[in-house]
C-alpha cells in the first residue's frame, strides 16, 4: 500500500512539473546563457576569470554591478539607452553567470578588490559605480576603500543603509545555506522573482526560466554557494556606519513599492524611511523615489532610472 502511495505521489508531481509553464526548459550550463552583448573575459591578478560587456565609446565610464543572485542582464534595458552617452560596463560578479566560479568570502570588500582589479586591467582610472542591492552595498564599499578610483555613486535600492542586530544576522546565516539555495522550488523561485516587483514585466521572464534551466548545471553549487556566501558577507560586514565617509557625488533611488528593503520580516515599514536615511549619512547625495515601482527598478521603470542616471552625470 505504502508503494503505491510512493508511485501515485511521484506520478501526480511529474504531472504537474510537466503541465507547468517550465515543464519544457532544457538543462543549461552557465556558459550558455543568452546575452544581449558581446561577452568579454578578463582574468584578474588571483586567477578568477570575469565576464562583463562593454559597449558605447566615452571617457565618462559606468559600471553596472548586479545583485543577489542576479547577473548582468539585470542591466541590458540600461545599457540600450546609456550606451549612447557614456562608455557602458556590466560584470557578472565572481560566482555569478559567466565569471569563474572559485570559492570565495562573498563579502562587500571582496567585491570591491574585484572592481578595482577589473578597472586597472581594464586600464579605467576612474568610473562612476553602480550598484544594485547587494551591489549597492559593494558600491559603496569600493568607494570608501578605493575612493581614487570612483568619479560617483550610483546606488539603485542599495543593501547597507538598513541595519540589522546581531541576533537578525544570525537569522540570516541560519536560514541560508547551499542546500536551501540549491533546492528552492520552481514555486518560490518565480515567487522570488515577483517579489522584486511591483508589476513584473513580461520581458523579466528571462529571470525564471534561465534560474530554471541552471538547476543541473556543473558548477551550481559553486553559484549557490556564491549567494550564501554573499549573505553572509553582507551582513557580516555593514556599512551602514561609513557612510559619512563617502566623498563622492551620490545618486540614491527606490521604488516606493520596494518589497525587499526594508525586510518585510524584521524591519517591517517604509523604503522611504530608509531611502531618506540614506540621503541623510551621505554627504553631496540626492535621492528619487519612483513611484509604482518595485526594487528592480532600473528593468522595471528603466525610462526614469535613465533619465535620472543622465541627470545626475550632466
Amino acid at each position: 500500500m505504502r508503494n503505491i502511495k510512493v508511485i501515485l505521489a511521484i506520478f501526480v508531481t511529474s504531472l504537474l512539473i510537466a503541465c507547468s509553464p517550465y515543464g519544457n526548459l532544457s538543462k543549461m550550463e552557465f556558459d550558455e546563457l543568452q546575452y544581449p552583448y558581446e561577452v568579454h573575459k578578463v582574468n584578474l591578478d588571483d586567477g578568477r576569470t570575469i565576464a562583463f560587456v562593454d559597449e558605447g565609446e566615452s571617457e565618462e565610464v559606468i559600471i553596472f554591478v548586479h545583485g543577489l543572485g542576479s547577473y548582468l542582464p539585470a542591466w541590458k534595458k540600461n545599457i540600450e539607452e546609456l550606451k549612447n552617452n557614456y562608455r557602458t560596463i556590466a560584470i557578472d560578479l565572481p560566482g555569478y553567470g559567466k565569471s569563474s566560479k572559485e570559492p570565495h568570502e562573498g563579502t562587500p570588500e571582496f567585491y570591491a578588490d574585484v572592481i578595482s582589479n577589473l578597472m586597472k586591467k581594464l586600464n579605467i582610472e576612474k568610473a562612476n559605480i553602480a550598484g544594485h542591492s547587494m551591489g549597492g552595498q559593494a558600491a559603496i564599499t569600493m568607494a570608501i576603500k578605493y575612493p581614487e578610483q570612483v568619479k560617483g555613486l550610483i546606488l539603485v535600492a542599495p543593501a547597507g543603509i538598513e541595519s540589522f542586530t546581531e541576533g537578525q544576522k544570525e537569522w540570516f546565516r541560519e536560514v541560508m545555506t547551499v542546500q536551501g539555495v540549491k533546492l528552492t522550488p520552481v514555486n518560490q523561485l518565480r515567487a522570488n522573482v515577483y517579489a522584486n516587483f511591483y508589476n513584473m514585466p513580461d520581458d523579466a521572464e528571462f529571470m525564471i526560466t534561465d534560474r530554471i534551466a541552471l538547476r543541473e548545471a556543473e558548477q551550481f553549487d559553486n553559484y549557490c554557494y556564491a549567494v550564501v556566501q554573499s549573505v553572509n558577507g553582507m551582513v557580516d560586514q555593514p556599512v551602514v556606519n561609513l557612510l559619512d565617509r563617502i566623498t563622492q557625488p551620490t545618486l540614491i533611488v527606490f521604488g516606493e513599492n520596494d518589497n525587499l528593503i526594508p525586510n518585510p520580516y524584521l524591519n517591517p515599514g517604509y523604503t522611504s524611511e530608509v531611502a531618506q536615511k540614506g540621503k541623510e549619512l551621505i554627504p553631496n547625495s540626492e535621492l528619487v523615489m519612483i513611484p509604482e515601482c518595485g526594487h528592480f527598478l532600473q528593468f522595471e521603470k528603466p525610462e526614469v532610472f535613465n533619465d535620472a542616471v543622465k541627470n545626475f552625470l550632466r
